[in-house]
């Protein structure tokens, strides 16, 4: 057994053969701390637990790994030995586990707090932080965002389908779960559809994904890209443009998506720092916003991702930067996790 050394950095992840460890955001961080002289392993989730009478001892795995011509995607990624290790305060977990945001996840979030709790450990971004704040819902609450219905309600529903029908240049509707990811479940609706025939689809979607669902206008916007925006603790690290493919709307670069760098324009960029500021404060300073049409759509708290392609489009690895970050992060964050 191994007494960690401060600041041990313990990314605690999905399986490997789930990630396409090429281009995973957590692969390049964990990649980018071994190379910066970091202490740093894997917890996966067959050894992961809390006992409240036992100390944190976790089987931690090594792993070895090279980036393509020292840019951002991973060449290789090998995975090592492990090692018993016993976790101290100035360990960090880097809670990494992909979404979707269901019982499974959320399990893992108590065990965490519970783990931050009893034995003082950091976790990034904070399970409490995570759970209470959904990433669609913390978007729709800002002065500036886009008219959004969220719930079952057939009467709310309708009030709001007329509401947005009748304010005009209405281009059709957007139905959507609350908690997936990666466009799954996004489905868009006809201008030219009645109401009844509306209605039928979003009784459909409550059916399906098993209660509330979101409603907004569809946003014409989106053919000309959607951005999504690096942050940690108030500071931008770096900023996309992903434009679907012709005829598609959803922006999605595992879809076929295209890509490339932008700067932020001043509102929205202002916007983006003081929520991720405060944020920060709650234990929560990673975030990846999804901004459409000038108007935050999605504060990404979860597992931030995107990390390799905004690192490729800014043409510098953002996981050297994510180091320093962090550990400064931690340094003046006392009491905060």
């Amino acid at each position: 057994m191994t007494t960690l050394p401060s600041f041990e950095h313990i990314l605690f992840i999905d399986p490997l053969e789930k990630l396409v460890f090429k281009k995973d955001s957590s692969l390049q961080l964990a990649l980018a701390l071994k190379k910066a002289n970091r202490k740093v392993g894997l917890l996966f989730e067959k050894d992961f637990y809390f006992s409240n009478k036992d100390e944190p001892i976790f089987k931690i795995y090594d792993f070895t790994g090279e980036f393509v011509d020292g840019g951002s995607y991973l060449a290789s990624f090998d995975l090592g030995e492990a090692t018993d290790l016993r976790l101290h305060e100035d360990a960090i977990i880097h809670m990494r586990i992909d979404p979707p945001f269901d019982t499974r996840y959320l399990r893992y979030l108590w065990m965490l707090r519970s783990l931050k709790e009893k034995w003082q450990i950091k976790v990034i971004n904070d399970p409490a932080g995570i759970a209470v704040h959904n990433e669609k819902m913390v978007s729709y609450e800002l002065d500036e965002a886009a008219p959004t219905f969220v719930g079952s309600s057939d009467s709310g529903f309708k009030k709001f389908f007329d509401k947005i029908k009748n304010d005009g240049d209405y281009e059709g509707l957007i139905l959507k779960p609350l908690d997936l990811f990666q466009g799954i479940g996004v489905e868009k609706v006809s201008k030219d559809l009645s109401f009844e025939e509306v209605a039928l689809l979003f009784e459909k979607k409550k059916s399906e994904y098993h209660g509330p669902v979101v409603a907004q206008p569809f946003l014409t916007e989106v053919y000309e890209g959607e951005l999504r925006s690096l942050y940690f603790d108030g500071k931008e690290l770096g900023t996309i443009l992903k434009t679907p493919p012709k005829g598609e709307f959803l922006a999605n670069i595992a879809q076929g998506a295209k890509y490339h760098a932008v700067k932020l324009e001043n509102e929205v960029a202002k916007r983006c720092e003081e929520m991720s500021k405060e944020f920060s404060k709650r234990g929560v300073p990673w975030i990846a916003y999804d901004i459409l049409g000038g108007k935050i759509q999605e504060a990404n708290l979860t597992c931030p991702g995107l990390l390799v392609e905004v690192s490729q489009a800014v043409g510098k690895n953002l996981g050297f930067d994510l180091v320093e970050l962090i550990e400064e992060y931690c340094q003046k964050s006392t009491g905060k996790f």
